[in-house]
Formats: C-alpha cells, sequence, structure tokens
C-alpha cells in the first residue's frame, strides 16, 4: 500500500496532546518524518517516542510559538538532516475563557501573540524554504467558532478569525511558487483540556446542534491535515475546510 506522505518532512506545532499529537502519529502511520513541536518538553518527547515505539520517524522540540528562536531551532535541524521541510501544520493554540467586559489588553495581547502571531513566526520561517524549492503544504488551524461567534471568547474568535484571513492572503502569494496554504476550523474536538473550560452538560449540547450525533476526537481533524497536506488535495489552496460533524454549514 502506497503512504500518502511517504518520507514527506512534517513540522506541526502543539502536538504534545490534542489534535496535533493526532496528527503526528497519523503522518508518522503514512510514512512521514515527523516533527513533534510543543512548549511541553516533555510531553513532546513521550509522543515522539511513541511514534518511535511503533516504528516511526519522530523527534520532538521544546517550541513556544511566542520565541522564533524556538522555532528556528526545529526548522534548522529538519533542513540539517533531510533537507527540506515539506509540510508545516501550525496548531499550536491556547483557549482561555473571559467576558469581554473583564478582558485586559494583556490578556488580549497574549491570545494574539500565540493564536495568531504564531501562526506567522512558524510560516515565516519555514515558507522560504518551500519557495525555494517550490514544493510545499501549509495547514493552519482556525476554529469554527469563527463561524459562529461565542461568547466569553472575543479575543479568541478574532485571532481564530484572523488565521483564516491570513491563509487566504499567504495563498494568494505562494500560489506561483506551487506552495499550498489552507485551513481547518474543528468544531468540538474532545480532548483533555477540554474539562478545563467546559462541562459534559455542554459538550453534549454543542453535540445536539451536529449533524452527526457523536463527539469528535482528534484523529478526524488528523485526517483533514493528511488530506491538506498529501498530493490528493494539489487542486486546493486558500480554503477553509469545516470538520465540526455538521455543526455548522456555509
Amino acid at each position: 500500500m502506497t503512504l500518502l506522505l511517504d518520507q514527506k518532512v512534517a513540522l506541526i506545532t502543539g502536538a504534545a496532546a490534542g489534535i496535533g499529537e493526532g496528527v503526528a502519529r497519523l503522518f508518522a502511520q503514512e510514512g512521514a518524518h515527523v516533527f513533534v513541536l510543543d512548549r511541553n518538553a516533555a510531553g513532546a518527547e513521550a509522543v515522539a517516542a511513541a511514534i518511535r515505539s511503533q516504528g516511526g520517524s519522530a523527534a520532538a522540540f521544546a517550541c513556544d510559538v511566542c520565541r522564533a528562536e524556538t522555532i528556528q531551532a526545529a526548522v534548522d535541524q529538519a533542513l540539517a538532516r533531510f533537507g527540506r521541510i515539506d509540510i508545516l501544520i501550525n496548531n499550536a493554540g491556547i483557549y482561555p475563557r473571559r467576558a469581554f467586559l473583564d478582558m485586559t489588553e494583556q490578556e488580549w495581547d497574549e491570545m494574539q501573540d500565540v493564536n495568531l502571531k504564531g501562526v506567522f513566526r512558524c510560516s515565516k520561517l519555514v515558507i522560504p524554504h518551500m519557495v525555494e524549492r517550490r514544493s510545499g503544504k501549509v495547514v493552519n488551524i482556525s476554529s469554527v467558532t469563527f463561524f459562529k461567534g461565542m461568547q466569553n471568547l472575543s479575543h479568541y474568535v478574532a485571532a481564530k478569525g484572523g488565521v483564516i484571513g491570513f491563509t487566504r492572503s499567504v495563498a494568494r502569494e505562494m500560489g506561483p511558487y506551487n506552495v499550498f496554504v489552507n485551513c481547518i476550523t474543528p468544531g468540538a474536538i474532545e480532548v483533555e483540556t477540554e474539562k478545563l473550560v467546559a462541562t459534559p452538560e455542554q459538550m453534549a449540547a454543542i453535540v445536539a446542534q451536529q449533524s452527526l450525533q457523536r463527539r469528535l476526537n482528534p484523529l478526524d481533524v488528523a485526517r483533514a491535515c493528511l488530506f491538506l497536506s498529501s498530493h490528493l488535495s494539489d487542486g486546493i489552496t486558500g480554503q477553509t475546510l469545516n470538520v465540526d460533524g455538521g455543526l455548522v454549514m456555509y
């Protein structure tokens, strides 16, 4: 069976848990050399070690998307080992809730720095190498909350909307270089950190609004990332793919 990402080199941010971990594991199964980036160094190494124990290729890096030098270290290592970066998954993000009237400017700025400027930083360091080779796939992780609007998340929704706008503009610029830039807007994905921000009753209420009456999991998003990172999506760029069980249709 042909592997969809055979020998491809992939950098995945926020990959120590949740969606990022799901992407890293699936990409490795499909033959990619995976670089697991996360500011949780121990978590990143645990994911990379698990991938290697199953015969996959993975390396972990302590990476904070707010600090360009930590991203650069992973980029340099990927280029030193393989001479290229084929795929970038911009997944790292934070999700603190705060009512707008209670929100501080510092809280607003931190959200933009991680969830939007982090995408800029990683893309700025990786895409030039893709342009040089005239080849590359970038997938940015936004959120379905941009389409719905969500209370207590104005800073988050603004950042995730910015990711969609960034995706579209950069896709226009990178098209002539055969570099594809797309976006995924996940819905309510069942991850461990969910317990910190929502109750089971709140999550059940979201599922009740979905067309698919089940919880979505990281693998659902990972499969969409796989599609957008492989040759199967070679006619697609600048697009936003909604993975939310049919919660929102647009």
